[in-house]
């Protein structure tokens, strides 16, 4: 499952270099995490990096993009693979 930043960000700055993925960035009014690169941090640390750097606790699973842990690994896969 992706992750997803609510409405509750503050735009303070901290979640984006955390992303192994560059999955994260700024968008029109608040940051923005993209489904099509966001593991979850899987393959590459044991938790979501930028849920443990947020301060204000506003980053929750994403219900319009449900994957299993082994979905997440293929993207994560298909993600680092050099061409």
């Amino acid at each position: 499952m992706a992750l997803i930043i609510t409405d509750e960000c503050i735009n303070c700055d901290v979640c984006e270099p955390e992303c192994p993925n560059n999955a994260i960035s700024q968008g029109d009014e608040i940051y923005v995490i993209d489904p099509n690169k966001c593991t979850e941090c899987v393959g590459h640390f044991d938790t979501p990096q930028c849920r443990e750097v947020c301060p204000v606790d506003c980053i929750p699973q994403d219900p319009n993009h449900v994957e299993t842990q082994d979905q997440l690994m293929a993207k994560f896969t298909k993600l680092t693979a050099t061409k």
